[in-house]
């Protein structure tokens, strides 16, 4: 399987050479005494010395750094949805993207913890260009997708992670995570974009493609931080893009932006596990002939599963009132969480500019209204 070997995780056969190469780096160390304040290097540099698979280093070491992480910067993690789940079967899981790298880790947390197949994670090799990142992203079973190819490139490399996909899921009977759309959502508006799915169909060798998303187990996710740790850092770009402008990245943008994630104060986090896509399959072969058209109607139903899950915060509801300049979810919320959020708003944003102050409200106000165009439709 050399075709893969561009983009694919570590084998199990090579991770202790990868750990050994990676043991005494600085960034590990940072990692092992994050996770671990209390044990001395050489103990956690033996365990990591002695570990042969990527399972063993998920849970003995990245599991408890994530659980670290709970611990410091939220007030924790609830799910709903994985009892419907069932152990020892792959699902490619589909999800809205808040966070580069929280997102896919607590979904792993939440599998492990319900005795249900961990994921593969996609990740863009623009967050892996320091080789430790990308050694580190290889021992967590991250395959890289390729960013900034030219055309054709980018349609062999389309080509090769869809083949990746289906050989993970189908074959080594492993589940996949990856993102409703290329980056992370910015504006608190989550939509599929069809180019994922359009990448997922060059997969198939099916005659009719909703079978191939059948036998693939496609599983909407729907993730919610309470607090978005780089809200105000996403600001820039959102203001550039409002104005018909290029935005281009700072050096380390993509690096501190990780950090703020991991250490950032994220408050309750919420992971709901969609029904596996299926009855809306048949519905969308029976009713629909043309391949795109029916493409677009698969975007719809993930859609429609991640907005109507969506966990609302009060966080959500006080950043729609103040836009709005209403007190329509004031029910929702009490006067002390209104004046954090508030308080928050006035530490992180400039009062002397409304534009970056509404687009930060809008960022937390658009999943309500997202999610109440389907309560007043029922």
């Amino acid at each position: 399987m050399q075709k893969f070997d561009k983009i694919r995780p570590f084998y199990d056969a090579e991770v202790n050479e990868a750990i050994q190469s990676a043991v005494n780096h600085p960034m590990m160390k940072a990692l092992m005494d994050f996770t671990f304040p209390d044990v001395d290097d050489e103990e956690w540099k033996n365990q990591l010395r002695k570990t042969h698979s990527i399972r063993d280093f998920q849970c003995n070491f990245i599991y408890q750094s994530v659980q670290k992480v709970l611990a410091k910067s939220s007030e924790g993690l609830t799910t709903s949805g994985f009892e419907k789940l069932y152990p020892n079967t792959s699902y490619l899981f589909i999800s809205n993207h808040r966070d580069i790298i929280l997102d896919t880790s607590l979904l792993n947390v939440a599998l492990f913890d319900h005795g249900l197949v961990m994921t593969a994670s996609a990740i863009g090799d623009n967050l892996v260009t320091k080789s430790f990142l990308k050694t580190l992203s290889k021992l967590n079973r991250n395959f890289l997708v390729q960013r900034g190819l030219p055309p054709r490139e980018l349609l062999e490399s389309s080509k090769l992670m869809a083949e990746y996909i289906g050989q993970l899921l189908l074959r080594e009977n492993r589940s996949v995570w990856i993102a409703q759309r290329e980056g992370r959502t910015k504006d608190g508006n989550d939509a599929t974009h069809s180019g994922v799915l359009k990448m997922l169909a060059m997969g198939s060798d099916e005659k009719n493609l909703m079978d191939y998303f059948k036998k693939i187990k496609i599983v909407p996710v729907s993730i919610s931080y309470e607090y978005d740790p780089t809200d105000a850092l996403k600001m820039p770009q959102l203001i550039a893009e409002a104005k018909n402008e290029i935005y281009i990245k700072e050096k380390n943008e993509d690096f501190i932006t990780l950090l703020s994630g991991i250490i950032g104060q994220k408050k309750r986090i919420h992971i709901h596990i969609g029904d596996v896509l299926d009855t809306e399959l048949d519905t969308i072969t029976v009713e629909i002939d043309n391949k795109n058209n029916q493409i677009q109607a698969v975007t719809q139903a993930i859609d429609d599963s991640i907005l109507q899950s969506y966990k609302l915060w009060p966080t959500n509801y006080i950043a729609y009132d103040l836009l709005n300049k209403s007190n329509q979810y004031s029910h929702l919320y009490t006067e002390n969480e209104k004046s954090l959020f508030e308080r928050r708003l006035e530490m992180k944003i400039d009062e002397d500019n409304p534009q970056m102050r509404e687009s930060f409200l809008a960022m937390y106000a658009n999943p309500v209204v997202n999610k109440s165009k389907y309560e007043n439709a029922v």
